[in-house]
């Protein structure tokens, strides 16, 4: 048996991790509220990212916010 060490034609488990995220998909990933998401906001525990009008979120504040290690 002969294993393809090509780079070009293997495949890998990649896990590819969204830079930033906007407030429904923050809802959606951590359960918590709309309101309670802007309330974080507010409060200074979520970081925002304002890109022309719209309100991003960085992942990895999400994750930190979570308790998870970045």
């Amino acid at each position: 048996m002969r294993v393809n060490s090509d780079p070009q034609t293997r495949t890998a488990n990649v896990s590819i991790e969204p830079l930033t995220v906007r407030i429904p998909t923050a809802v959606q990933l951590t359960g918590l509220s709309r309101s309670r998401i802007y309330e974080l906001i507010e409060a200074g525990d979520l970081d925002i990212v304002k890109v022309g009008r719209s309100t991003l979120i960085p992942f990895k504040s999400l994750r930190r916010l979570i308790g998870e290690q970045v």
